[in-house]
């Protein structure tokens, strides 16, 4: 990397110095390409299979810049030219007490803070979306009280509730104390807990992202009802396709997935039931969010809606729509790399 002098080192470039092979009448020469340029402090760097850098600037912004290196560009023409292996992330957990609740929250990465707030179906620990915002964020997931394994509290009866626990929980972690620093990242049910807590602190946040997120009543369509289909073919019907359900959890769960299923399915029933995943009073709430809104929603979700993507975007003050194509409920499992670019470049905003 050639850091440019300037204030606060902007303007710096990125720069690949490759040898061509020497011939006995050609000696080896060295030879310098450009390939990003007006970056701010670049401090880290990676590499995808696929040949594509990722570059993390210091101002907080995870640079996902989808760049081929340049012998991918160049057909080859720089054979010896490989993308560099992605640091491998580490995760820690700790528990915190909050309202009299034992509270699991896993955190990793380094950088500004992002809080994932996950699906009503759980969450696998380690995934690739996870992992890639680890790499230029803190990233911090708490699991919702009740769910996985989580103490379930006999007081707690509104997913209002649960957002009321988690404005206090970001007072306890010394990332997310400093108001105006966090993005708050919702998936689906956790979206819904996400726009309730942002509806408490409308001006707290940095940046707010909704995937798929319950909450909405749809005027045309319907929130898929798990009470009507096994807890099994709830969470198929969160994928696109049979192969994308098979990739993340296999042809046949385990055991202890379908009863971890079937136990958070209960949890959802007692805070979310009547009236069934949303909340009449929320679309009301939103117009006073000031924070910059990022709605993501896959093209063939079929537990939520794109409607209610609509309904969202349209209700909140600064808000976009961005919809991923081969995704459906599950986008971070379908479409890891494309969602997390979308959040990266939108969390890394200033």
């Amino acid at each position: 990397m050639h850091h440019a002098r300037g204030r606060a080192l902007s303007g710096a470039a990125l720069l690949l110095l490759t040898l061509a092979a020497p011939s006995p009448s050609r000696p080896a020469a060295p030879r310098v390409d450009t390939l990003l340029q007006g970056l701010q402090i670049p401090w880290a760097l990676a590499g995808a299979p696929d040949g594509r850098l990722f570059v993390t600037e210091r101002p907080g912004r995870a640079a996902l810049r989808g760049l081929l290196a340049a012998g991918a560009r160049r057909g080859g023409e720089y054979g010896s030219v490989r993308a560099m292996s992605p640091m491998p992330v580490t995760w820690t957990s700790h528990t915190l007490s909050v309202a009299g609740i034992a509270l699991p929250v896993a955190r990793a990465g380094a950088g500004p803070p992002v809080l994932v707030l996950h699906h009503d179906i759980g969450t696998p620990p380690r995934l690739p979306f996870y992992e890639a915002l680890a790499r230029g964020f803190t990233v911090l997931m708490p699991s919702h009280p009740g769910y996985d394994g989580s103490p379930r509290p006999d007081w707690m009866r509104s997913v209002r509730d649960m957002a009321v626990l988690y404005q206090w929980l970001l007072g306890e972690l010394e990332p997310t104390r400093e108001l105006g620093r966090l993005t708050l990242v919702g998936l689906g049910f956790g979206g819904w807990i996400a726009a309730e807590l942002a509806t408490m602190a409308p001006r707290a946040l940095h940046r707010l992202v909704l995937v798929g997120a319950m909450g909405i009543k749809p005027e045309r369509g319907e929130i898929a009802d798990q009470a009507l289909v096994s807890y099994i073919d709830y969470v198929r019907l969160g994928f696109a396709g049979r192969a994308g359900f098979e990739a993340a959890f296999g042809a046949e769960p385990a055991t202890s997935q379908l009863e971890q299923w079937d136990l958070n399915r209960e949890m959802t029933f007692r805070i979310a039931w009547k009236p069934y995943m949303y909340n009449p009073t929320l679309p009301h709430l939103l117009g006073g969010i000031v924070t910059p809104t990022l709605v993501v929603w896959g093209r063939e979700d079929r537990i939520v809606p794109l409607e209610c993507g609509e309904r969202y975007a349209k209700a909140l003050r600064q808000a976009r729509l961005e919809v991923v194509d081969g995704a459906g409920h599950f986008v971070e499992m379908e479409q890891p790399d494309a969602l997390a670019r979308l959040v990266a470049g939108f969390a890394g905003k200033e």
